[in-house]
């Protein structure tokens, strides 16, 4: 699990965009696309490069009308899964 003060950044070169061929919301890394999915696009569109895990969180279980403790561990996990491929960076 990633550590609350933990920051999770997106590096330089990627980027989120809207997709209209795809309809759909994707990451775009050097040399490849990578599509997101609703809860995808919903933690990514959270990440502001400032704000550290549990600020995340807890705007993401806001937004969702759920508790910090259920949202936390698939956030954490997605972040930890891209950060793995050096898709983000977690600071």
């Amino acid at each position: 699990m990633i550590a609350a003060g933990a920051v999770p950044k997106i590096p330089r070169g990627v980027r989120l965009h809207w997709d209209h061929i795809r309809d759909r919301w994707v990451l775009l890394v050097p040399e490849k696309t990578i599509a997101l999915d609703q809860i995808g696009h919903a933690i990514i569109s959270k990440i502001d490069n400032h704000a550290d895990f549990a600020t995340l969180v807890a705007r993401l279980a806001t937004k969702y009308d759920a508790p910090d403790s259920q949202i936390a561990p698939d956030v954490s996990g997605f972040i930890e899964t891209l950060a793995a491929r050096r898709i983000l960076e977690v600071l």
